[in-house]
């Protein structure tokens, strides 16, 4: 057969060779450059406690009710995706919660999908090395929204300032939320600590688990979408009191002695980077250092190294460069190139440490007792892809490990 896009067929064929999965549950998509981990899987936990039997896609894993699967991707091929959700309706899942990066809507992974929702979380700077310019990127994400039938809801996040831009041409419902504005998901924070946050959601107060205004957006486009899908807002709110997030988002761990707290955070855009870090500034009681452990993937978008570097040093009371995944690119030019976002007077207080595990250990003999220790860039992975092989690597762990050697 002659086509006029081979992808966007595939992506058809294979939806209908795996029975129109799609159409026999409730799917719902986050894009957005940041939070789509956390929204699907809050969305996910958040459902499995409401005691719907629901199905997870996420960079971190795949899982269907309890059973969890390992993830390749954000989200997968076309032919393994439709697979993926046909096993899904046929376990009896009701739900399913998924992200959907720009890669997939452009490469057609999702299409002919059927979408019960979609939820846009905001738009920063990343994946330039394959959209080439930014408003491309805005485009490809905005494109998902197009497609979206008049059956189902769009939400996006309004304080985003292309966040009104997704939802100009969709036929679906369109619905807001918001921390700064008027909205139809309207929500104030009225405590931010380590212990979690205190919000207003229209109009409920409540205590959550997670921490951070990033996590006040990622609650709110839950809650809105809950209640999109005919879920009771209070039933909502009290579940969601009791639910964490995803690894590798804002995971952290005190060491017992000396009380250094060490953040794992997956932050690799540097408007993720730099939410964290006022996160963390916030959160300071008093004299603490804020110490960075940062670098930046290889063979991916080379424009934002100089700004990753720039937010740590800017941000941070010490910061350590150091490699991430380097894959096919050599870790020092990496490395030069993150430099080239570094003033002068950041020189003073900026290291460049290209082993990672040696970064970690500098960063925490560095601490003093209370200081925060941020390793940033990888989160939840487990390796160190170097030259097409993937080399264990776990940034909890190995902060653990010079915790352990902290108490001896």
């Amino acid at each position: 057969m002659q086509v006029n896009n081979t992808s966007e067929a595939v992506a058809r064929a294979a939806h209908y060779f795996y029975g129109e999965p799609s159409t026999r549950l409730k799917l719902v998509g986050v894009t957005g450059t940041n939070g789509k981990t956390t929204v699907a899987t809050l969305l996910f936990k958040l459902f499995s406690a409401l005691g719907f039997k629901s199905g997870l896609i996420s960079t971190v894993q795949n899982q269907i009710g309890n059973e969890i699967l390992p993830s390749a991707f954000t989200t997968p091929d076309a032919v393994t995706l439709n697979a993926l959700l046909g096993k899904m309706a046929d376990a009896g899942c009701t739900h399913v919660f998924m992200e959907c990066s720009s890669h997939a809507i452009h490469q057609y992974r999702i299409t002919g999908l059927q979408f019960a929702g979609a939820l846009f979380t905001n738009i920063t700077h990343d994946h330039l090395d394959y959209h080439k310019t930014f408003d491309e990127y805005i485009r490809v994400k905005k494109s998902y929204f197009d497609n979206l039938s008049k059956e189902a809801f769009a939400i996006t996040n309004l304080d985003d300032k292309r966040g009104a831009i997704m939802l100009q041409n969709t036929q679906a419902r369109r619905l807001t939320y918001s921390l700064r504005t008027l909205a139809d998901y309207k929500g104030k924070v009225l405590e931010n600590v380590l212990t979690g946050l205190v919000m207003d959601i229209n109009g409920h107060e409540v205590h959550f688990r997670l921490i951070g205004e990033f996590n006040a957006y990622n609650l709110l486009a839950v809650y809105g979408a809950a209640e999109q899908l005919g879920q009771v807002p209070e039933t909502v709110l009290l579940e969601l009191s009791n639910i964490t997030g995803a690894e590798g988002r804002f995971d952290y761990v005190i060491s017992n002695k000396e009380k250094v707290i060490g953040i794992i955070d997956y932050a690799h855009t540097p408007d993720a980077l730099l939410n964290v870090l006022f996160t963390i500034n916030k959160l300071r009681g008093g004299n603490e250092q804020v110490i960075t452990v940062v670098g930046c993937g290889g063979d991916r978008d080379k424009t934002k190294r100089p700004l990753m570097a720039a937010a740590a040093c800017e941000y941070s009371n010490k910061a350590i460069l150091t490699s991430d995944n380097p894959r096919t690119e050599i870790p020092s030019a990496i490395l030069a190139d993150m430099q080239e976002g570094m003033k002068s007077e950041h020189k003073r207080r900026c290291l460049v440490i290209e082993d990672r595990r040696e970064a970690i250990k500098t960063a925490i003999m560095l601490a003093q007792p209370g200081d925060i220790v941020l390793v940033a860039g990888k989160g939840h992975e487990k390796y160190q892809d170097i030259n097409g092989v993937k080399h264990h690597f776990d940034d909890k762990e190995e902060l653990l490990k010079c915790f352990e050697a902290l108490e001896k």
